[in-house]
């Protein structure tokens, strides 16, 4: 623990770390992305508007953590209120890739990844909303899950989007998964979109059958193609029925996404105005549009602005219908989509990320639409509430992780975790060389 402060010097997977270092009388360690609230810490959600931020209460998946035994070392770097897919829009330091570090560790859990793959043991708190753990689980080849809608209590999370919104879990060990999940799980009565379901646990329900669709394996690099196509044929030889499919409606799931999560951040993020949260040091003598204009102005990095704008537009009378009630429609066909697929097969199959991750001189280039697009294969799973986990299955030509997604029905997520266990021990997974 005594190396951390230095490791993070480099690599910067977290935003804060916490000043008592002693883990004498812990059963274990874990750290937690930087928008889930913790009274000993900062919280400011990678965004410079809630800088001195302090809360008073821990989120429940922290605190449900604490009282197993576990101690809370930092909070984790991540994308301004979790706008990204690189983790490149944070106002405390950018984490970089454990594998490399002129690399990306994903978004917007980046830092979470990063920290389960340099640290030990190490178990992070995830928040997915359309695919930020899975991504940044794949870019730096440890194990992410995301699982249903409702089942981790989102009490303490400031939000995205707050019917998006997941709260899961990533680690380079696939037991801890097990191990953990049902520790952040159940029905929690100080947030009402929590489902007292049963609880997740190793039951040992197998993925017996994976259904690929065609569209999944367009628009993806030789190296993912290369790895999942191998990744295929070990699932084979472990007992899994393999077949090819056709889900046409998940390609509306992006722009569905992008507009429900963009309104529903649009209406979040109206809150912070200097007056309540964080920063509170604008100009006292404007006016109070003015206040709240040169503030926001000030504070709210270019991604936080382009959603909301994007936001308020999707939800303006006249342009309500056409868009973001459409939007919802569309959401309904996606869910539908999946729930065909699994009347016939155990789980839906992807590469987790059509790429693998790109050096941060290539993401400066990319428009804000070539970002956004990157998330094709996590966003419809999320925007459907269903679990979803990312393993990695291979390394491309430069030894950069590549990832493979499952993803199964709604509160079905113990043959996705006995997966991952299985898995393990078929794949060999490398883990990256740390020199703080």
């Amino acid at each position: 623990m005594a190396s951390l402060p230095k490791l993070n010097e480099k690599y910067s997977m977290f935003s804060c770390i916490t000043d008592d270092l002693e883990t004498k009388g812990f059963r274990f360690l874990f750290s937690a992305k930087d928008n889930l609230t913790s009274k000993d810490m900062e919280t400011r959600c990678g965004s410079r508007i809630l800088e001195g931020y302090r809360p008073v209460f821990d989120a429940t998946a922290i605190d449900r953590m604490r009282k197993a035994g576990g101690k809370l070392i930092g909070k984790n770097s991540m994308d301004e209120f979790g706008f990204g897919t690189f983790s490149t829009n944070s106002a405390f330091g950018v984490p970089k890739n454990p594998f490399d570090p002129e690399r990306s560790c994903g978004g917007s859990s980046g830092g979470s990844a990063c920290a389960a793959a340099l640290i030990d043991g190490h178990i992070s708190l995830g928040v997915s909303t359309g695919g930020s753990i899975c991504c940044p689980a794949s870019f730096c080849g440890v194990y992410g899950i995301a699982p249903t809608y409702g089942r981790v209590s989102r009490y303490g999370l400031i939000d995205y989007g707050n019917s998006l919104d997941k709260i899961g879990l990533i680690s380079s060990d696939p037991n801890k998964l097990t191990e953990f999940l049902p520790v952040i799980s159940g029905k929690d009565p100080k947030d009402p979109t929590s489902c007292a379901q049963p609880e997740p646990g190793p039951k040992g329900r197998k993925i017996r059958s994976a259904a690929v669709p065609k569209e999944a394996l367009e628009s993806i690099s030789k190296d993912v193609r290369s790895s999942f196509e191998s990744s295929l044929e070990t699932l084979k030889s472990m007992g899994v029925d393999v077949k090819l499919t056709e889900m046409p409606f998940l390609k509306y799931a992006m722009p569905a996404y992008y507009v429900l999560a963009s309104s529903e951040a649009s209406t979040n993020l109206a809150r912070y105005v200097g007056m309540r949260y964080g920063r509170q040091d604008g100009d006292l003598t404007l006016k109070f549009d003015d206040y709240f204009a040169s503030f926001r102005s000030e504070y709210f990095g270019d991604e936080a602005k382009r959603r909301i704008l994007l936001g308020t537009y999707a939800r303006m009378a006249g342009f309500r219908d056409r868009y973001y009630a459409k939007a919802l429609k569309v959401r309904l066909h996606v869910i539908s989509s999946y729930k065909k697929v699994f009347a016939g097969c155990d789980a839906v199959l992807t590469p987790t990320m059509p790429f693998a991750a790109p050096r941060f001189d290539e993401i400066s280039k990319m428009a804000p639409v070539e970002s956004y697009s990157a998330d094709y294969l996590t966003v419809p799973p999320n925007l459907a509430g269903m679990p979803q986990l990312s393993v990695p299955c291979g390394y491309d030509g430069g030894g950069m992780p590549i990832g493979m997604q499952l993803v199964t029905d709604h509160w079905a997520e113990d043959p996705l975790l006995t997966f991952a266990a299985d898995w393990e021990s078929v794949f060999e997974t490398r883990r990256p060389e740390v020199s703080p």
